[in-house]
């Protein structure tokens, strides 16, 4: 294409690559123009067809798998392995949240249409984000989303403490997307590109290596980087967005968000900036090691479970760092599968909150699931499985996460990173442990009967029983990312 002349037949080149995110877009107008014509009783369809068009764009994401990247849309937008498996997994794992969450929209008298609606644009914008090929897909997609949660963490209007957080959550997230935009101009600047196979070229030149204006815009977006992720220190927004907010919407922060905050460390690190992976994986070491410390150790003093599964987001985030600053393709892998079994067992976790809430209930706080076994052994059950999971108890699914990024980080022989991080694990299983323990060993203080529809109850057991079933048998889950990231 000549410089300077817009060639539109070149921009639409590959359009049918993003033909999910176009399906999903038109779904969300349809429902949104649509939910203005229901009344109250009937607006459960929205619902209903938000999650029937999660399920078909899922569909349509793994209809035609792709061996090697497709680059299209004029070099802003790109499809690869990971790119579907993480869109897959988002599409369901939204799913799964839409239905988790609409009792406790229907107990609380919020059971509105743009509850899903701002959930599908945030979905949207996080598949975008995970596909994207420039800097300027990347910041797209990022505000798509996050302006999506600012406004969802603010969904219960009648709610000070919700819109307390909101306010918190837009303003760190502004500065925080204003630091991420300040570094890509920097990168911009340094590598004279926006494509991220451009800037990858120019920084594994020799003659940048080195280049202070390149590792300040490291600097810059690994800033940007921590705060979508929660890694400490710019961690302070999620215990009171977490506490604060809704927790329909809790759910969704802690699952669907951190892929998307993973794919953006994948595409700004080992894709655009593996050249100075030197560089960005010590100010990750930084991050990773005060995560897992500040995590752990903060979450042991909570009595509100919200909050305290916001510390342990914090501590599990610092373990996914360990494989990417790794810098092998055995790290990344390993990342990606710890990310993937986490947002499994987190939209489990959350789930069981949303199951024991009720009209004037939230069920948040840790004292709530005393008993738990005397009024529901299975529901226990699936909850002690959620725990042990998160723990990283064998042979639950997060042990084998954990295991996979401390073998990353001995493979470049970062042994002090490891070490820190089996004992970091050891002060984590603490909390975990403690819920198991209210629920088996302690009466109950609440007797009602535990409510949620029939689909929300099953959906929960597979969602503990899939974490499971993938920790006796990891293997699938094990080759799906390797192939992601060969």
């Amino acid at each position: 294409m000549t410089a300077g002349v817009f060639n539109p037949g070149f921009f639409n080149s590959g359009l049918a690559y993003a033909w999910p995110e176009i399906f999903l877009s038109l779904a969300a107008c349809v429902i949104l123009v649509l939910d203005l014509l229901l009344n109250d009783t009937q607006r459960r369809w929205s619902g209903v067809l938000a999650v029937v068009s999660l399920v078909v764009t899922a569909v349509l994401v793994l209809a035609h798998p792709v061996a090697t990247r497709v680059v299209a849309l004029g070099g802003l937008f790109e499809l690869d392995r990971m790119a579907q498996i993480l869109k897959a997994v988002t599409l369901l794992t939204v799913a799964a949240v839409f239905v988790y969450s609409t009792d406790y929209l229907q107990r609380r008298d919020i059971f509105k249409g743009e509850y899903f609606v701002l959930g599908l644009f945030a979905t949207v914008g996080g598949m975008v984000l995970i596909s994207a090929g420039s800097l300027i897909t990347l910041y797209l997609g990022l505000e798509l989303m996050s302006l999506c949660l600012y406004a969802m963490v603010a969904f219960d209007r009648d709610s000070g403490i919700a819109a307390e957080s909101a306010i918190k959550y837009f303003v760190l997230g502004s500065m925080a997307s204003g630091t991420l935009l300040y570094g890509m101009s920097i990168i911009y600047g340094v590598t004279g590109s926006l494509e991220l196979a451009g800037i990858a070229g120019v920084a594994s030149n020799a003659a940048i290596a080195g280049n202070i204006g390149l590792l300040f815009g490291v600097a810059f977006l690994i800033v940007g980087v921590g705060f979508k992720f929660g890694a400490v220190p710019f961690h302070m927004w999620i215990p009171d967005v977490y506490e604060g907010s809704p927790t329909s919407v809790t759910v969704f922060i802690g699952t669907a968000s951190k892929l998307a905050a993973f794919a953006l460390a994948m595409r700004l690190l080992p894709e655009a900036l593996g050249a100075a992976q030197t560089d960005w994986s010590q100010m990750l070491a930084v991050l990773a090691v005060l995560s897992m410390a500040i995590g752990n150790i903060v979450a042991i003093a909570q009595t509100n479970l919200k909050r305290m599964l916001a510390y342990s987001t914090i501590s599990h985030v610092g373990f996914v760092l360990l494989g990417i600053l790794s810098g092998t393709a055995q790290g990344y892998q390993a990342s990606m599968f710890y990310m993937i079994s986490y947002v499994i067992v987190a939209a489990g976790a959350f789930g069981m909150i949303l199951l024991l809430a009720r009209e004037g209930f939230e069920a948040d706080k840790i004292t709530d699931f005393k008993g738990l076994n005397a009024r529901s052994p299975w529901f226990a059950g699936m909850m002690a499985i959620l725990m042990f999971s998160l723990a990283g108890l064998p042979p639950f699914i997060g042990f084998w996460a954990k295991l996979g990024v401390i073998q990353a980080v001995l493979g470049v022989h970062f042994t002090w990173l490891a070490v820190v991080a089996v004992l970091f694990s050891v002060v984590g299983a603490f909390f975990y442990l403690r819920i198991v323990k209210l629920m088996y060993f302690d009466e109950p203080t609440d007797t009602a009967v535990i409510g949620g529809s029939v689909l929300m109850r099953t959906m929960l057991s597979a969602n503990a029983l899939l974490a499971f079933g993938l920790g006796v048998i990891p293997g699938s889950l094990l080759q799906i990312c390797q192939r992601a990231l060969q």
